[in-house]
């Protein structure tokens, strides 16, 4: 089990992730949650590493953006310079041995019309209706179309994936989330398995693979118990999310891991018979009793439910974990 934090300040969730054995961080290390230079400036990413092997964490991997990414994304003027401090990124982590990257394409990041929907027991929970979406104002950055986004795509993976593949580091892609498009007048183009077989086809390298989030792929009403096997047997899933939502792309709400249509004893089983044996965190989880929901689908009540579940769904499974 690994679990993903956001900056590198140690408090109670560290703690309690030690607690429940977890050795094993993903984190988000952007300049506005550590306070320090982007991670391209390689004594800014070298203390942050130091701060979690001093609480007693691997850390395995980073997870969004690591800094401003709209340039990249929308194929903007100063894309150049941000894909060189991109490469810098890249170079810093094979040099610290931080060989996870789970990225995305998303220009206005994962996104949702509801974040106080009430759950099992007044539990709190995200969700998205479409209508809802259509009648916000478009993005301050205008208009782009699906076939802008796959061009700015193409021209970011022809420009990274050589070095992270220099560089000993997978580059784990994440759908859209949500798998609908546009939004804010913005294309979104990762919203089907298709779409993901697209994106894959784009380079062969062995550093190009899949963040394979089970949540979203479920609310794209795809057949996931078929993508686990091709891609798992394709050695393309690098990185899980585990989560589960009730409807459909155009309207969803998140629930609990056990309060969904998914099995997920089955798709536990799945990951195993397809010889997946890399990082698994739990994901977008309720906020409970005495919670804030400040952090949507991130306090801790929740994921200390997720984290139990899920390692026992590993354990029924005859997977250990620490």
């Amino acid at each position: 089990m690994y679990f993903c934090f956001f900056g590198n300040t140690p408090d109670e969730k560290w703690q309690l992730c030690r607690q429940m054995g977890i050795h094993n961080a993903i984190a988000k290390l952007a300049p506005e949650l550590t306070g320090a230079p982007s991670i391209d400036d390689f004594e800014s990413f070298s203390k942050s590493k130091d701060i979690y092997e001093k609480e007693g964490f691997n850390l395995y991997g980073l997870e969004g953006d690591q800094f401003d990414m709209h340039r990249i994304k929308l194929g903007l003027p100063g894309r150049e310079r941000d894909i060189e401090k991109y490469h810098k990124m890249l170079e810093n982590m094979g040099r610290l041995g931080v060989t996870l990257l789970c990225y995305n394409f998303m220009a206005t990041g994962w996104y949702r019309t509801n974040k106080n929907i009430s759950e099992r027991g007044g539990a709190l929970v995200s969700g998205f209706n479409y209508d809802t979406s259509r009648q916000e104002p478009l993005s301050k950055w205008g208009t782009f179309s699906e076939n802008q986004i796959w061009d700015n795509y193409q021209w970011f993976i022809e420009q990274v994936m050589p070095v992270a593949e220099a560089n000993g580091v997978k580059m784990a892609l994440h759908p859209d989330d949500p798998p609908i498009s546009p939004v804010n007048g913005i294309g979104r183009i990762l919203t089907s398995a298709k779409a993901m077989d697209r994106a894959l086809s784009l380079s062969n390298s062995p550093s190009h693979g899949l963040t394979f989030c089970q949540g979203t792929f479920t609310t794209m009403n795809e057949n996931v118990s078929e993508m686990i096997q091709k891609h798992g047997k394709n050695g393309k899933i690098f990185f899980v999310h585990i989560r589960d939502v009730v409807g459909t792309p155009d309207n969803f709400r998140e629930t609990f891991h056990d309060n969904g249509p998914t099995d997920m004893f089955k798709m536990i089983k799945a990951y195993k018979d397809v010889g997946f044996d890399g990082p698994l965190r739990s994901d977008h989880v309720p906020s409970m009793a005495g919670e804030s929901n400040e952090h949507m689908g991130y306090e801790m009540k929740g994921n200390l439910f997720g984290i139990g579940y899920i390692k026992g769904l590993m354990h029924g499974c005859g997977i250990k974990t620490p």
